[in-house]
This record gives C-alpha cells, structure tokens and sequence, in this order.
C-alpha cells in the first residue's frame, strides 16, 4: 500500500518547459551555438546535467566553464519563472489525495532557496509534509542521494512511497531508494525514454495518481 507520495517538481508540478527551452538556449547562444527546439532537448537531457550540455556543446566542459552554464541558466531561467504555470490539475489533485489520507512531500534538484519561496507563492507549502530542494549553488547532479535523505529524515519507509517525476533520473532514484515511481510524459525527456526505465509512464498526473488505487 502506498501511503506517502514524493513529488517532483520542474516539468511535473510545474509546467515549465517554455522556460527551460529558452534558458538552453540563452546558454547556447553565449556559447556561438545555435538554439534548439524541445524535441532536440529532450534527445540530449540527461543526468548529470553536465554531460547534456556537453553534447550540445560539442566539447568537454571543465569546472569553471560548467559553473559559467549553470549560471547563465539559471539567470535566463529566473527571469522567465513568472510566467510558468502548474501542471492540469494542480492543486486540485493534490487535495483530492490529501483526502485519501495519503501523506506528501516535495523533493527538487532545484536550488532550495529558491524553490521554498516558489512553492509558497503557488498556495502549495500546506499539501507537502517537506520540500527539499537542492542546498549548493551549483546543480546538475542525480536525485538518488538526495531521495534517500529525504525518506529518512521523514522516518519513511521506501516501500510505502512513489515518487512521481518526469525523468529516468526520479525512476532510478527511486529504485536506488527501495520506492516505487510513476513518470508522467510531461516534461524534460520523450516517452520512449520514460518507457525503458520499466516504470508505469502516465500523460497526466491524474493519470498517474489513479495508479495508486
């Protein structure tokens, strides 16, 4: 029985891929390369985010150059954040499973500092029992680490908790952490992709909280 639900949030919660494509983009232009359309995105997106960016780029990135693209992506993606919206259906559906008295947290390789106030100012702090986000100030890295203190510090036992995301990272986190997941094809990476990991893939996070019954 699963009691607790994880969620992700960029490109699952978050319906921010407009964003993303442009803040790739903004990294590629300073970089003289030319911009990508989503589909040429989600071909290259992996984790860590480091070896995308290297095949996009076309060369091998060394730390001060790697610092320089986060930056510049996450500067261009700041700056576009008021124009996201949530995914269909939130927060309706996070209500809806509120009531089946099932417990929910937030987990994000987004940094945290900017991600706690975010989640406020979308009305969405009382559904979670945690939101954890990213503590350094440069990002990129897998979630596996980051899931299994996130389990222990709620004292929760992976068998009783799904994670729902929308990359092959969350479906390996998961299965590193002993949780289940459901993937949604909503954001980062195409279907497919989704599909190979073994774990259930969903259009939509109604479709993906319907699993659970």
């Amino acid at each position: 029985m699963i009691s607790h639900v994880v969620w992700d949030w960029n490109g699952t919660l978050l319906n921010d891929n407009d964003a993303v494509l442009a803040s790739v983009n903004a990294v590629c232009a300073d970089f003289g390369r030319a911009g990508l359309t989503w589909a040429d995105w989600q071909a290259v997106y992996a984790r860590p985010m480091r070896v995308s960016y290297e095949q996009v780029l076309q060369r091998l990135l060394d730390e001060e150059e790697w610092a320089r693209v986060d930056k510049l992506y996450h500067d261009q993606y700041d700056a576009l954040l008021h124009t996201c919206a949530l995914a269909t259906g939130v927060p309706a559906e996070l209500g809806r499973l509120a009531e089946t008295g099932r417990t929910q947290s937030l987990l994000s390789m987004w940094f945290h500092a900017r991600l706690v106030p975010t989640i406020e100012q979308y009305g969405l702090t009382e559904y979670f029992t945690r939101v954890d986000g990213l503590p350094g100030d440069v990002g990129g890295g897998s979630k596996a680490d980051s899931l299994r203190l996130h389990l222990e510090s709620q004292s929760l036992d992976p068998a009783n908790v799904v994670l729902i995301g929308d990359v092959v990272d969350d479906a390996t986190a998961a299965q590193t952490a002993g949780a289940q997941c459901i993937l949604v094809a909503t954001g980062a990476m195409a279907r497919p992709a989704l599909e190979s990991t073994g774990a259930p893939v969903t259009n939509t996070i109604q479709e993906a909280l319907e699993l659970l019954d």
